[in-house]
């Protein structure tokens, strides 16, 4: 797949949580095809690049993927891409095409947001604030995904200080109707808000469940129930009201 060239990227909205026909950026999901075109998950694809000791091929080649089908849907909102921080073994190195690849097609520092997936961190946290700085100084924005995935996630805030922070999908489904899911995501927008860290709720899939976070302050959703991610961007996505 990698020597064919037959990675390609969906694109699944974040929406403004107050008006959710205000689309703020566009989430990058690598997919891959087979010879018939029909779709390869990306799960498959991680899982035998790391038995084949591709993993750094295939995550540049999804980044890029990323950027190059961002550029070619003409896309004008902030643009988040994920990486795998245990495919980098020297960010200066494995990154310089990744930068070089987004200033040639115009796209602006500012609206590049690298997302951390938190539940497949580097191990050395000396080596993912590494990271971090690099694309911190080539003048990108930092999320940090799956919060409330793993078991570090508060660590993670106050070592990275990212300037967003994603909520897990599973602590936010059924959060309004779960008083222990509704205490923990509380808390971590509270903690969210107090450091000026802006928050999105991933896996959006009900109204209860935009309503509740829509009233506890969060900043953006994502989900089903906004858009499923798609190969042609969403440019506009309906209104829901409580």
């Amino acid at each position: 797949m990698l020597a064919e060239s037959r990675l390609t990227s969906f694109f699944q909205p974040i929406v403004h949580a107050q008006d959710t026909s205000l689309i703020f950026a566009h989430e990058a999901l690598m997919r891959g095809r087979d010879r018939d075109g029909a779709l390869v998950s990306p799960a498959r694809m991680f899982d035998t690049a790391r038995e084949a000791d591709l993993l750094f091929q295939l995550d540049l080649a999804a980044r890029t993927t990323a950027i190059r089908e961002a550029v070619r849907h003409q896309l004008r909102t902030h643009l988040f891409i994920n990486f795998t921080p245990t495919a980098i073994y020297d960010p200066a190195f494995c990154l310089r095409s990744t930068v070089a690849a987004i200033h040639e097609a115009g796209i602006p520092a500012e609206h590049v947001v690298f997302e951390i997936i938190e539940s497949d961190r580097a191990a050395n946290a000396e080596h993912l604030r590494a990271i971090v700085d690099f694309y911190r100084n080539a003048g990108f924005k930092v999320a940090l995904d799956d919060l409330g995935a793993g078991y570090s996630s508060l660590n993670l805030i106050h070592q990275l200080r990212p300037e967003y922070m994603k909520l897990d999908m599973e602590l936010v489904r059924g959060v309004h109707a779960d008083p222990y899911k509704a205490s923990i995501v509380q808390k971590l927008l509270e903690i969210a808000s107090q450091l000026g860290i802006q928050t999105v709720a991933e896996g959006i899939e009900t109204p209860e469940e935009l309503s509740w976070v829509r009233r506890h302050g969060v900043d953006f959703v994502q989900g089903y129930l906004i858009a499923k991610p798609s190969g042609v961007p969403a440019v506009v996505t309906p209104r829901l009201n409580d």
